[in-house]
């Protein structure tokens, strides 16, 4: 057999047929470039819409159209594969920061800046605000959530194994990482912390959540779903942090430069784990490739 096709050590629905992983285990790597993945999508996504004055709205279809360009490949693809999977990660939060900003802002006063008369090309935003639009995407989240339940299938990532059940997982992430944003740009914007107060405060939620994984009667799936859409908004007060003028709490960095750093360090990421892979499945690693 080929070592592309390498297989999990479970059976599916004990039937001796085995099935492949197509998505990631969770571990502390896993974490850390979901981070730096929605930190470059906040980035990039102003990048696009403010910067190059594309607008919430063109940008928003263009960065979706990526989004399923790059599901496509990945739900192709025979076999968990880094570059894949965290290109549609990236995707999911490039497109995730325009929807939010499309759905929550309008071109009044309070979110232009520099001298500018417009939010762009294109439809100004809807102006929803973000507790509306919040509320909006945590409906639609729990529908997503009930339908999967519903289906029967496993919430727990590395299980996940069928066509359908990955195109849920995706449903629920581009979700999430709207939602994310959403809440990032609340702290960071409205709520008064600031962009740096605002990563604080999620990293010191993500640090409770840390601990409740010790606490036998709390599910760890529903952990890790809380601190995935937790990390969202982490990367959004953090990306901001970074792009946004000294004057408003940032560091001025400038969205190019920024996303061309992170890009880069995710890049990275993405060659670790691809090389880490290869010596799983590689003869004598890890994974062992049993034939059908």
């Amino acid at each position: 057999m080929d070592e592309s096709e390498v297989l999990t050590d479970r059976e599916a629905g004990g039937t001796g047929t085995y099935v492949m992983k197509k998505l990631p285990e969770v571990t502390l790597a896993f974490w850390i470039m979901k981070i730096a993945a929605t930190t470059l999508g906040e980035t990039a996504g102003d990048l696009f819409s403010q910067t190059m004055r594309l607008g919430y709205f063109l940008t928003t279809i263009a960065l979706f159209l990526v989004f399923v360009v790059t599901l496509v490949v990945q739900l192709g693809s025979r076999r968990y594969n880094p570059f894949f999977y965290w290109t549609v990660i990236l995707s999911t939060s490039m497109a995730g920061t325009t929807m939010s900003d499309f759905m929550n802002r309008d071109a009044s006063a309070e979110y232009l800046s520099g001298g500018a008369t417009s939010l762009g090309r294109g439809p100004q935003g809807l102006g929803l605000g973000y507790p509306a639009g919040a509320a909006i995407l945590v409906s639609i989240l729990v529908v997503i959530f009930a339908v999967w339940k519903l289906t029967g299938m496993t919430f727990v990532i590395r299980d996940i194994t069928t066509f359908r059940g990955e195109a849920l997982f995706w449903s629920a992430i581009l979700v999430s990482n709207t939602l994310g944003t959403s809440m990032g740009d609340f702290l960071s914007d409205s709520s008064g912390l600031g962009y740096l107060g605002g990563a604080l405060l999620v990293s010191g939620l993500l640090a409770v959540l840390l601990l409740l994984t010790r606490v036998p009667v709390v599910p760890n799936v529903l952990l890790f779903w809380i601190a995935f859409v937790l990390t969202r908004p982490l990367g959004a007060t953090a990306g901001d942090f970074l792009t946004k003028p000294v004057a408003k709490g940032g560091l001025d960095l400038g969205t190019a430069g920024s996303s061309a750093v992170l890009l880069l360090v995710l890049l990275g990421l993405m060659g670790h784990a691809h090389l880490k892979e290869r010596r799983k499945t590689a003869p004598g690693g890890e994974a062992v490739a049993r034939g059908v």
